[in-house]
């Protein structure tokens, strides 16, 4: 498949309602929050892997799509799999002596691992990966900067996470249940929250490192447009991508800044709304009239 030959930028709309759509464990686990201005944040790594997970259930392991950061799977049984492939020892203290083998045959050990995951593993075209798993350096499958980024998400207006008390009816050990009948928790909710996420898709990166496919770029749209369909829990609550801006240059290396295309987008809440609670309450514009010269702009949701 041949790399994209476009630059992109993008913007994503996603909601919450009564769920926490990113806990942070160094705060028990409460709605992440910047403490300055009392915004919501989701991390970018949270957001990648609801992508990771919507390509994995759809795609089943299909050849050239697998994902490469997954749970329960040790990184470098993969890098492993690169190695068998090559035909070279995944042994720590043999690879240097197959790598220096190889260099005498004008092969580069390091670009054949490399192009075996990046063919297989749609996450590391999509985002890229560290791929050296060994502490001391000899199992290397190469770092990957991926042509796909995406920033922290932010809340569009403050967000007041509320702390909210449950009961349970099952007991955990012998001993407590001689003496109580319920147990208390606890749940960490935002009532609403409309959050902005902006993203950047490098060509040229594409190009000389990932292969990066018009085909990936398809699947990536729908994962995002799906990121949460296939995520649903409880804790989370409500949550469904709204919105996907998307700008596309006419060039590889593109036709404008990227700050310029983001500051088109605006989201405001509507003059007679206070505390919003629905992405109804909240007026999503586009300034197309200032659309810089050679990029195009399209809306997916």
């Amino acid at each position: 498949m041949e790399a994209i030959k476009n630059r992109y930028e993008f913007v994503i709309l996603f909601d919450v309602e009564n769920g926490n759509p990113n806990g942070d464990p160094d705060a028990g686990n409460l709605p992440r929050i910047d403490p300055e201005t009392g915004y919501g944040l989701v991390s970018d790594v949270c957001l990648k892997r609801k992508i990771r997970n919507y390509v994995e259930t759809v795609k089943e392991d299909t050849p050239g799509y697998r994902i490469y950061i997954k749970e329960n799977v040790p990184l470098n049984r993969s890098d492993k799999e690169a190695c068998e492939y090559v035909g070279v020892p995944d042994d720590p203290k043999k690879l240097k002596e197959a790598k220096k083998q190889l260099e005498k045959e004008g092969r580069s050990l390091d670009r054949e691992l490399l192009d075996f995951m990046c063919q297989n593993f749609f996450d590391i075209r999509t985002f890229g990966a560290v791929m050296t798993t060994y502490v001391k350096g000899a199992l290397n499958c190469g770092q990957v900067r991926g042509p796909v980024q995406i920033g922290f998400a932010r809340s569009v207006d403050p967000i007041l996470p509320q702390e909210v008390a449950i009961t349970r009816v099952a007991i955990t050990t012998e001993n407590d249940a001689k003496d109580k009948k319920t147990e208390m928790g606890r749940k960490y909710i935002v009532p609403y929250g409309l959050y902005r996420a902006e993203g950047y898709i490098s060509a040229n990166l594409a190009r000389k490192t990932t292969g990066f496919s018009e085909e990936d770029l398809s699947l990536l749209w729908e994962a995002i447009l799906n990121m949460f369909e296939t995520d649903h829990s409880a804790a989370r609550g409500k949550m469904a991508v709204r919105d996907l801006m998307i700008f596309r240059h006419d060039s590889e290396l593109g036709n404008a800044p990227s700050h310029k295309l983001f500051d088109l987008v605006t989201v405001q809440k509507k003059p007679d709304v206070i505390a919003p609670r629905s992405y109804r309450d909240y007026i999503v514009s586009v300034d197309e009239a200032h659309l810089p010269d050679g990029v195009q702009y399209r809306r997916m949701g």
